[in-house]
């Protein structure tokens, strides 16, 4: 067997580099995120800055009203571009050293998170570093199959592939 079929099969240990998902504010979609998120092998942590509002988290993972640190392991996923606090997560984010940071929402619509951004004097380049929309386009619905969508997206982008079903 390859080492590929090994992983799959139980008779390897999964890739040992430490992966970190932070799902950004408590919603739907963060909650399948978090735990599909933690069954692909991901360190997972739900950053919610009102603590009121996390309350629906899945057991076993952290949830916390500050950032916590983000290293190059670190991917970071927003799941709610309407909260009047975005501008300020997402400065805080990329004043880190996270590999992604993206924002979900529907590609037919401008991202809030841009104006959101300048008006905090963000950078242009920084700006660009926020990836939207997030995930492969399968024609999620559902707050399951965005997380999905997502995580499947993230995967490609870490290993270095284009998603979909070109080999």
């Amino acid at each position: 067997m390859s080492e590929t079929c090994d992983v799959a099969h139980g008779a390897a240990p999964a890739d040992p580099d430490t992966r970190t998902l932070v799902a950004v504010f408590a919603s739907p979609v963060s909650r399948y995120l978090l735990k599909f998120a933690r069954d692909l092998g991901y360190h997972v942590a739900l950053f919610e800055p009102d603590a009121a509002r996390a309350t629906d988290v899945p057991d076993g993972i952290e949830a916390g009203t500050t950032l916590p640190p983000l290293d190059a392991s670190a991917d970071v996923v927003v799941t709610d571009h309407h909260r009047p606090e975005l501008g300020d997560v997402l400065k805080a984010a990329l004043g880190e050293a996270p590999r992604w940071i993206g924002v979900l929402g529907n590609p037919r619509h401008p991202g809030p998170h841009v104006a959101a951004l300048q008006g905090l004097g963000v950078a242009e380049a920084d700006i660009a570093r926020v990836h939207r929309p997030v995930g492969l386009n399968i024609g999620s619905r559902t707050p399951a199959e965005i997380a999905v969508a997502t995580l499947a997206g993230l995967l490609a982008d870490r290993n270095g592939r284009p998603g979909g079903f070109d080999f």
